[in-house]
């Protein structure tokens, strides 16, 4: 049965597991609309792997003359596996610190505070940069996923002879028109509406200004009371900075966009993901039988030794993109 974070909260028998939950789906827009199909058991051995087909291309539907019969015509589809893993890490507290504070517990909630912070971070850097050439413990995220397919636009291959966007110029209504057009041809390579757009501030902000130009710009709250601000319905979510670091997880790049034409490298280049969620879309897989999604381990202080250990972990888990046109990212977009 899939769940999500949402879900798993009604079932976590722990306070502390509540706390930890409703974090995560307050720091992390990616976790809190990710359903997970927990169905995942090993296969032998320790890996967790969950197998699926992605569908590459879409039917059609036709009329057929009486007494003859339809022209046979079967979608196409591409096995895919991913190795689901852990998520999160631990920390020591020495017991004398963890009595230290205004609560006796004060650096143990700091920690964990921290620790899901990162975490969230982590993940939403795995879905989008993640690359099991430069990391086998993770996997693959949308950019790779992405690359090449059907729903990667790029200006050059659509009419942009410089190879990219520049919306730092826009200032009327008719360049705002203009890159609007990109725009909804990028999301029309899609099978349906996405449920939200990611990108980074810088690039979301000049979203918005075409947004208004183009009077598409919609102003609501979430769930947590956080403003969200959406072009044409559709949420713009930033997905704010790498753990560890300050640079973001959709971060601003240089690049060559005209694939080695005369316009040589251009900073400043930004991308942007449109996403469907959902187990025909873009979706989680878990460990199924009854596994917790998350899980908490406190500090134990009432046995003997100095300093005790704490953890937070997410998972085992990883991302499924089930359809291909579920996911589109808009490449080489000028930020700054």
């Amino acid at each position: 049965m899939p769940t999500s974070l949402a879900e798993a909260k009604l079932n976590a028998q722990d306070d502390v597991d509540v706390v930890v939950i409703d974090e995560f789906r307050k720091s992390s827009d990616i976790l809190d609309r990710m359903q997970f199909d927990n169905v995942v058991s090993p296969t032998g051995g320790d890996t967790l792997t969950y197998g699926y087909r992605r569908l590459i291309t879409q039917r059609d539907a036709a009329f057929r003359a009486i007494n003859s019969e339809y022209t046979p015509n079967e979608v196409q589809t591409q096995r895919y596996t991913v190795d689901l893993a852990p998520l999160g890490g631990s920390f020591r507290v020495d017991r004398v610190v963890a009595r230290i504070g205004p609560a006796a517990s004060g650096a143990v909630t700091l920690n964990i505070q921290q620790l899901i912070k990162a975490s969230r971070a982590k993940f939403a850097d795995a879905v989008i940069n993640g690359d099991t050439a430069t990391d086998a413990n993770g996997f693959n995220g949308l950019s790779k996923i992405l690359t090449g397919s059907s729903t990667e636009y790029l200006p050059l291959s659509n009419g942009v002879a410089t190879g990219y966007v520049d919306w730092t110029t826009i200032t009327d209504k008719a360049s705002a028109l203009a890159a609007q057009k990109h725009i909804d041809n990028w999301l029309a390579a899609m099978d349906e509406r996405p449920d939200v757009i990611y990108g980074n501030q810088k690039t979301l902000n000049l979203f918005k200004v075409i947004a208004q130009w183009t009077d598409q710009i919609d102003k609501s709250t979430d769930a947590f009371g956080r403003p969200v601000t959406a072009y044409n319905g559709i949420p713009l979510t930033d997905l704010g900075s790498k753990a560890g670091s300050s640079a973001d997880v959709i971060g601003l790049v240089t690049r060559d966009p005209d694939a080695g034409g005369a316009g040589g490298n251009i900073t400043g280049l930004g991308d942007l993901y449109a996403v469907r969620y959902g187990l025909d879309g873009f979706h989680g897989a878990s460990v199924g039988g009854g596994s917790p999604l998350l899980q908490t381990w406190l500090p134990e202080f009432t046995s003997a030794g100095a300093v005790k250990t704490g953890e937070v972990e997410l998972g085992p888990v990883a991302p499924v993109l089930k359809a291909t046109k579920a996911a589109a990212v808009f490449r080489n977009i000028k930020s700054a």
